[in-house]
């Protein structure tokens, strides 16, 4: 079996007391059946800073970009643009809109501004978007239909809105990832969209080290525990947990442009 943990912040674990380090993390994914995930920056220089870390590993591929939460003091499109044409990095982000922090119209401004940059540097290198959204459901659609999202494709991360958002991210061509949230007791709407979204356009994430699923809640979530998310879908969607992994690391390679049989 082959899982893919579609959105993770390797450089932010604990290697001080619960991993040796990268290698250990990796090793524990491995006996889970996880044998690939997607590093995930929120900044430029996070990003430089965890690719420096992780190296050249053949289990790991990068994002680039900034988190709307971590663009207050600005930062250099052009900068982005350059750290994310490289060949290691296989979409930009994690970007997109949060409005339940920031509520000032000149940090909205800030953040749809970056927004927009991470779409159109998206399209101008045929690289996926990896949206995170949070109160900011119009917003965040609205600008994925006028910069034409869908022409690089893209995916709403650690989703915890409804089915009828589900049905919009659907029609623009993206696909959909589910995090250990839909393992809580409390989160019976998303169980309903996870039902709704078909197969083929499913992603599973840890977006680890937040969110651990059942039955880990409280400790730090880590790239293994994305089977936990697997098991608790594939009873959802009435599918054999071999028929999710197989689907879910096939959506992962489509959209993303890996070869995934290629990194067994």
């Amino acid at each position: 079996m082959y899982l893919v943990d579609s959105h993770c912040h390797l450089d932010s674990l604990d290697y001080e007391t619960l991993h040796s380090g990268v290698d250990n993390v990796l090793e524990k994914a491995r006996e889970r059946d996880v044998k690939f995930m997607l590093a995930v920056a929120t900044t430029l220089p996070g990003y430089q800073a965890m690719t420096s870390l992780i190296g050249d590993r053949p289990q790991v591929a990068f994002s680039c970009g900034v988190h709307p939460l971590n663009i207050e003091d600005g930062y250099d499109f052009a900068q982005l643009r350059a750290l994310a044409a490289d060949k290691k990095v296989v979409a930009m982000g994690e970007t997109g809109l949060d409005y339940f922090y920031q509520k000032e119209p000149a940090q909205l401004q800030l953040q749809q501004d970056s927004f927009r940059e991470h779409i159109r540097v998206g399209r101008e290198l045929n690289k996926p978007v990896i949206v995170h959204t949070r109160d900011a459901r119009e917003d965040t659609l609205a600008i994925l239909r006028e910069e034409k999202a869908g022409e690089c494709g893209g995916v709403l991360h650690c989703f915890t809105e409804d089915r009828a958002t589900a049905e919009e991210l659907l029609d623009l061509g993206f696909y959909i990832s589910f995090s250990g949230i839909v393992t809580f007791r409390n989160a019976e709407q998303l169980r309903e969209a996870a039902r709704y979204v078909p197969l083929d356009r499913l992603l599973i994430e840890t977006d680890s080290p937040y969110l651990a699923p059942v039955p880990h809640r409280g400790k730090e979530n880590q790239p293994a525990y994305v089977r936990d998310v697997a098991e608790y879908l594939a009873v959802l969607k009435g599918v054999s947990l071999e028929t999710l992994a197989q689907t879910t690391t096939a959506n992962f390679g489509k959209l993303f442009h890996l070869d995934m049989s290629q990194s067994s």
